[in-house]
């Protein structure tokens, strides 16, 4: 018979010591790339969605380094003080990595690399906790999917999970059909999980996904240079991290 996979006991000093040796890696990684190149920028992420962040460092994978993740380690590697600073001016970037931060190193130049961060954006779903930016009211008839193009009723199948989020529809023609208005969730208020699944099922996308960048080192003179309107309009999440494996990638 076939040991069960139940009874199988894993040993925490062996999980303990991958941990130990992933951020060693890690460790050693920020500290061989903060040599290796002209610039460090120090990002925050609005409406982090790891599919997202894997396209800018696609985008950026011949000309830059992007860590993300794992604050502590990254700090401890560029060093917090002038004596633990693994060069010249890196303790003063390293003082404020704080929260769902990241590093991207790269020798392109400052106003590229601006540009580009402005202009990527990516609109996604909102999450249980975000605010709505806009009212949502489904009219009378057919429940559409807005994201079809053109819009299109959901399938008679999908019924029983519109009327678990909430909506009162009947079936008409096969098609989930509301007799009255439905006010899905009001601009400016915080949104429940069903109404960001139901927002979600309708299609319709209420955060943007993009990079805040907050400061930059420069490699040649050791100077920090603060980012003006880094954070503006950037919406913290905190509930979707990198898995390990890619925090460096």
């Amino acid at each position: 018979m076939p040991k069960s996979k139940r009874s199988q006991i894993v040993s925490l000093t062996k999980v303990a010591k991958k941990t130990r040796e992933h951020k060693n890696l890690l460790l050693t990684e920020v500290q061989q790339n903060a040599e290796k190149w002209k610039y460090c920028w120090l990002f925050q992420v609005g409406a982090m969605r790891n599919a997202h962040l894997k396209t800018v460092r696609k985008l950026w994978k011949d000309s830059a380094r992007i860590f993300f993740g794992r604050g502590a380690v990254m700090a401890k590697a560029l060093g917090t003080t002038v004596e633990e600073e693994h060069r010249m001016g890196l303790h003063r970037l390293a003082q404020q990595i704080k929260g769902q931060v990241g590093l991207f190193f790269t020798d392109s130049e400052p106003q590229e690399v601006t540009e580009w961060f402005n202009d990527f954006q990516q609109a996604d779903y909102a999450r249980t906790g975000n605010k709505a930016t806009r009212t949502v009211i489904l009219p009378a008839g057919p429940v559409m999917r807005v994201h079809s193009d053109p819009p299109e009723p959901f399938p008679h199948n999908e019924d029983p999970q519109l009327r678990k989020l909430g909506l009162t529809t009947s079936m008409k023609r096969g098609v989930p059909t509301l007799e009255n208005p439905h006010r899905v969730c009001d601009k400016g208020k915080v949104l429940t999980g069903e109404q960001a699944q139901l927002l979600k099922l309708l299609g319709e996308k209420m955060v943007v996904f993009k990079v805040g960048l907050l400061a930059r080192w420069d490699a040649a003179s050791g100077e920090v240079v603060q980012v003006e309107g880094g954070c503006t309009d950037i919406e913290r999440e905190g509930d979707e991290i990198e898995d390990e494996d890619e925090m460096s990638e």
